[in-house]
């Protein structure tokens, strides 16, 4: 099953970052949030990426030619052309990139549809390039194939912006836990899986959208069902949510890095 990663947007609200780099490349535990994302997906057996590139597209494909080479133990032969063989192992010598430039302005849906000729498989990945979960990815395969509709959305309940304090009937504060997971509705998480009926949904122009219109007939059509997420999950839209995904993996508390 493909994977499509959406990457073009520019992340105003992370302008700090965003101004030099696309967000997608903006670290966390000293790698792309890009890579942590991909890492997920390869871990469950999903290696074939399409990157739905925009705004500064060429640092994204930049960082990947060359991190193989800077990341990695290698033996060169001068005799074979500078024949390169790479000696790490690691499951990201499997995988498959496709880099597609959809334009700087386009919308979510118009990057989708014109990723359309590189889609191989009938069932595909789609999530943003922005956010992490500790997701299984196989139990959302599994729901999806089991409804026959077009679309499954995975449902999360969203982390609070603010610490929560657990405090007894003296006032005593007995707990502080920062940005606990809230129980008060569920939103898009993303990693969504689709089948390729979502297509014919959306138009190649710039102004088509996703979420609003595409996604939103979808429901209206009863073809979008619900995978509830009830771990880790946390988008990455401004310096605060940054720093804190920075602290879990200081901390070796990153669900999400559910390779290690």
């Amino acid at each position: 099953m493909d994977v499509i990663i959406l990457c073009g947007g520019k992340g105003t609200r992370l302008s700090e970052e965003t101004i030099i780099k696309p967000k997608p490349m903006v670290e966390v535990g000293g790698m792309p949030i890009l890579w942590h994302i991909m890492k997920i997906y390869s871990y469950y057996g999903f290696r074939r990426f399409i990157l739905a590139l925009g705004y500064k597209e060429y640092e994204i494909k930049k960082y990947f030619c060359d991190h193989r080479i800077i990341g990695s133990d290698f033996s060169l032969t001068p005799s074979l052309g500078n024949d390169i063989n790479y000696l790490n192992n690691s499951d990201e010598k499997s995988w498959e990139i496709v880099f597609a430039n959809t334009g700087e302005e386009t919308l979510k849906g118009g990057r989708l549809k014109k990723v359309e000729k590189y889609i191989k498989s009938q069932t595909f990945h789609i999530t943003y390039g922005d956010g992490v979960c500790d997701i299984n990815l196989s139990k959302l395969v599994k729901f999806h194939q089991s409804h026959g509709a077009i679309g499954t959305v995975t449902a999360v309940r969203p982390p609070s912006r603010f610490g929560e304090l657990e405090i007894d009937k003296d006032g005593t504060v007995l707990s502080l836990e920062e940005k606990p997971q809230m129980g008060r509705g569920l939103i898009n998480g993303g990693f969504f899986i689709f089948e390729k009926k979502l297509l014919s949904y959306l138009t190649p122009d710039k102004d088509c959208d996703f979420e609003f219109g595409p996604l939103q007939q979808i429901a209206k059509d009863g073809q979008l069902k619900a995978f509830e997420h009830k771990g880790f999950w946390q988008c990455m839209d401004n310096v605060r949510e940054r720093d804190f995904l920075n602290k879990q993996v200081s901390a070796n508390k990153a669900p999400w890095m559910v390779w290690k």
